[in-house]
């Protein structure tokens, strides 16, 4: 009689272990005023920018701009882990989990960032200094530039 060796059915697709650092930073002209997001994702050695005008909002909205299409540039590459730096202690905090989310117009946005971040398998967050930050600076002001 045959006998069957192994699994016959398919086992779970592992993926390739790949980690992206993604810097953050918001502009916006007048508060409210044009808003543009920007982002710096290095990932396997590339360096890849984005720069997205936003429309019209505060400069809070316009970080999470910047970090959303950041985490998105970063998933679209295969990223399975993520270090999220940015110069905002506000946006730093509340994904951390140590502010509340109070402004409603702050809140979608944060529940977005959260998504994505669900799809990490893990996330680090530092805080870093204005004048580190200066490439994802960049990127936000030239979209409100454009």
């Amino acid at each position: 009689m045959p006998t069957s060796v192994g699994n016959t059915h398919p086992g779970p697709r592992h993926r390739r272990a790949v980690h992206a650092t993604v810097w953050f930073d918001g502009a916006c002209s007048g508060n409210p005023g044009p808003m543009g997001g920007g982002a710096v994702v290095e990932i396997d050695g590339r360096r890849e920018t984005v720069s997205l005008a936003l429309g019209r909002g505060t400069n809070n909205e316009a970080e999470y701009g910047g970090l959303i299409a950041g985490l998105e540039e970063a998933l679209g590459h295969g990223a399975t882990s993520v270090t999220v730096r940015g110069d905002s202690q506000l946006i730093l905090r509340h994904l951390e989990g140590r502010y509340a989310v109070r402004a409603s117009n702050l809140r979608p946005l944060y529940e977005r960032a959260r998504v994505l971040l669900g799809r990490f398998e893990r996330v680090r967050f530092e805080w870093v200094r204005r004048e580190e930050n200066g490439a994802a600076d960049a990127a936000a002001r030239a979209a409100i530039a454009r």
